[in-house]
């Protein structure tokens, strides 16, 4: 098995505690689908989230997936003028058999504006 990296994001539509839950908890579930990872093949999940967010922490929708023994860690996005706001941007590190160019890299919820070349 290789390690790959598997990007993602998603747009809430507000800032809100159960917003970030829900919004959060599709992305990683259409992550893990798509690119068919289970709990065992994850290494490290990385958040970041734009600084209007500041409602619950990205990570604390994931411990929601049991995945609370899998490190994981946020951080605040650098805050470009005109960047799309709410935010939350996900880099899973796992072991899989996939390609580089077999991997899907989601985008959901008007996330798919900021990768329009890779989003699913």
């Amino acid at each position: 098995m290789k390690v790959r990296a598997i990007r993602g994001a998603t747009q809430l539509a507000l800032d809100d505690q159960v917003e970030m839950s829900v919004a959060v908890t599709a992305l990683l579930s259409e992550i893990f689908v798509k690119n068919s990872l289970h709990k065992d093949d994850l290494i490290s999940i990385f958040f970041t989230s734009t600084e209007d967010l500041l409602s619950d922490f990205p990570a604390a929708a994931a411990r929601k997936l049991d995945l609370g023994d899998i490190p994981l860690m946020c951080a605040r996005e650098i805050p470009v003028i005109g960047s799309l706001p709410r935010v939350v941007r996900v880099m899973v590190h796992a072991y899989s058999q996939l390609s580089h160019s077999e991997i899907r890299h989601i985008y959901m919820g008007g996330a798919e504006a900021l990768r329009r070349d890779i989003a699913q």
